[in-house]
């Protein structure tokens, strides 16, 4: 993945496409995290990267939040994907986030517009 492509592509996308995006992306980077339970409902066996997970869906809803009050204060699109897709030390993180973003970003190309009817 190349970080500096991914960043003008994501740079030239509306806004309701970047919600909707990195909506997309907590679907599935809440699947990823499905890895780190045990085999009992209350045992989690990788505590370290469900929190890890925790904090990033904790920080993109906030964006998602950013975007759609459309709060000037948000970061800014290279900043985004810069703590999204930047290597990591903990490669299996940065599998779980790459993984994720990659999955979304296949379904939001099938889907590339947003349409809002009556607007």
């Amino acid at each position: 993945m190349n970080l500096q492509s991914e960043i003008a592509y994501y740079s030239e996308i509306r806004i309701a496409d970047k919600a909707r995006l990195m909506a997309s992306f907590l679907a599935e980077l809440t699947g990823e995290a499905r890895a780190t339970y045990g085999a009992a409902q209350e045992s989690v066996h990788d505590g370290a990267h469900l929190r890890f997970v925790n904090e990033m869906c904790n920080r993109v809803c906030k964006l998602i939040e950013q975007y759609l009050g459309d709060d000037k204060t948000r970061p800014s699109d290279d900043v985004v994907l810069r703590m999204l897709l930047s290597p990591r030390a903990d490669k299996v993180a940065e599998r779980m986030i790459h993984n994720a973003y990659r999955r979304a970003l296949q379904n939001f190309e099938r889907y590339d517009t947003t349409v809002f009817m009556n607007s």
